[in-house]
Order: structure tokens, then sequence, then C-alpha cells
């Protein structure tokens, strides 16, 4: 379980492409490392990854085929920033909200307008996910949990604070680029049991 806030952005070192796997090599930093173990999970980007092996301060991912084809991390290249996140520890405060790590979809950047005074992301999202994004809800976009602007048929917009872009990649993203999206459960819960009790109601 993840909580959406993320605790630093680290680069991919290389990608090992092999058939229905990439081993993604991360370096990390000394305080993310502390105490980090193989089989621990760490979100790369809002996916949860688990630890395969640690040299130093790198730390190796296996990814496979399923996760390469719903993500965004198939798209990555050596040198990329990965916004990372290790798991949430019992008594920990939780600032986002809960995150599972497991990617639903990809967005599309479809505009960006930065000033001054704001900074913001209108992304596309396909239909069948846009009915579980509302206003002033929750949304985890690359392993950030951000609040939901105004919603249209086919989009919705951020509006980021310049901590979340000190502190994550949200800030290189560029017009048509793709990002991991992660729906909020309950809302999903919620959404598809009134939809199948409309369902049953109107056959029955």
């Amino acid at each position: 379980m993840f909580t959406g806030i993320v605790q630093a952005t680290c680069d991919v070192v290389t990608i090992e492409k092999n058939p229905g796997f990439h081993t993604l090599e991360v370096s990390m930093t000394s305080e993310l490392t502390k105490g980090l173990q193989t089989g621990a999970s760490v979100a790369n980007n809002g996916v949860c990854l688990t630890v395969t092996r640690i040299e130093d301060h790198r730390v190796f991912y296996d990814v496979m085929e399923e996760t390469l084809c719903v993500t965004n991390l198939a798209l990555l290249q050596a040198g990329d920033p990965v916004n990372v996140e290790r798991s949430l520890c019992f008594g920990s405060e939780i600032g986002g909200h809960i995150l599972s790590g497991h990617i639903h979809t990809r967005a599309t950047v479809r505009k960006l307008m930065h000033t001054s005074e704001h900074y913001d992301l209108e992304l596309q999202l396909d239909e069948q996910w846009l009915k579980y994004i509302f206003y002033k809800g929750f949304v985890g976009v690359n392993g950030c949990s951000l609040t939901v602007g105004k919603v249209s048929t086919d989009s919705f917009m951020l509006h980021l604070i310049p901590e979340t872009l000190a502190l994550t990649n949200l800030s290189q993203l560029s017009e048509g680029d793709e990002v991991n999206i992660e729906i909020d459960t309950q809302t999903q819960v919620i959404v598809d049991t009134v939809e199948r009790y409309l369902s049953e109601r109107s056959l029955g």
C-alpha cells in the first residue's frame, strides 16, 4: 500500500529488455535504500514493483509484460526520472490517499499551462475510466495523490502546487506524454455498484 506522497525522483540507470519482461535499474538515495530488502515493494511512477536485487544504492526490479502494456514504464529510457515511494509502514502518517500501486490505465497530456501563478495539466482519458473521475475527488498520477479539477467529456484538469512540482517528475511533462493513472478504488466500487443496481432494476 502507498499514500501517493512521492518521496523523491530517482533516475533510471539501465533497462535490460528480456523476452516477456524488462529489468529496471534505478539509482536511489541512501535514505530511500535504508532498510530496503529484496522482496520489498516500491512504487515507481505509481507502479508497485518488487525489489529483486540491491547493489549499493542501485535497486533492480523485473517488470512483467502485462505491466509494460498497461503503464508508461515501457516508455522509459536510461536517465529518465521516476517518482519513487516506499511502501506504507504501520503507524506512518497518511498525507495523501491510499493507493495500491496497481495502475488502471494511462492518460495523455493534452494541454500544459504554466505561468508564474499556476501550473495546470489537462489529461485526456478514455471514457471507460473517466466515469470514475469526479471534481474534487482523488486520482493517482504517476504515483502522486492529486485532487481533480474540472472534468469534461474526455479529459480532466489538475492544478499543481510548487511543492508537488519540486518533488515529482510532473514538472518535466510535455504535451503528448503519457502518465500512469490509478483511480480511487472506493469511487470505482460506488460507481460500479450504482450502475449494476440501475441495470438490474431496468431489467426487473
